[in-house]
């Protein structure tokens, strides 16, 4: 009896595979728990046709995340903050901080999660900082912390 995976199954497949298996496990096993569907000339199709859209939309969003780092890529923002001795912030710059800047200065929305920063920015000096838009698509962004008058 063929088989079309809903979920991935250890040790048989991945979601979308049509794979043979016996007919008692596929009728007390796998259908039951909703984990595979007979595999149907139009389940087939219908699982076709959602990986197309998957695999297009995929692709839309890279291309999106690849423009917003050509844009992002050598951007300097600047921040004013006050300063003790050493250097030292009495606050800290964070992600959510940088990425509010790059909205204002580019007027396109970036996700603060996709800033990769270890710890909150907490000395004056010009910082390096990696945003990370996709597995493909990265851009370097220089913030400069200068001390408040």
């Amino acid at each position: 009896m063929q088989v079309l995976l809903l979920k991935d199954v250890e040790g048989l497949g991945q979601v979308g595979e049509i794979k043979k298996v016996a007919a008692g496990y596929a009728r007390n096993y796998l259908i039951p728990r909703d984990l595979a569907v007979l595999a149907t000339p139009g389940s087939v199709k219908q699982v076709k046709r959602h990986r197309q859209a998957e695999v297009s939309r995929q692709a839309k969003a890279l291309s999106e995340a690849q423009a917003l780092a050509e844009i992002l890529d050598g951007e300097i923002v600047t921040f004013h903050a006050r300063a003790g001795e050493g250097d030292r912030l009495y606050g800290s710059i964070t992600s959510a901080n940088i990425a509010e800047a790059l909205e204002k200065s580019i007027d396109r929305e970036v996700d603060r999660r996709k800033i990769d920063l270890e710890e909150p920015l907490k000395e004056l000096g010009t910082h390096a900082v990696t945003v990370r838009l996709a597995p493909e698509a990265e851009a370097k962004v220089t913030v400069v912390i200068e001390r408040e008058e």
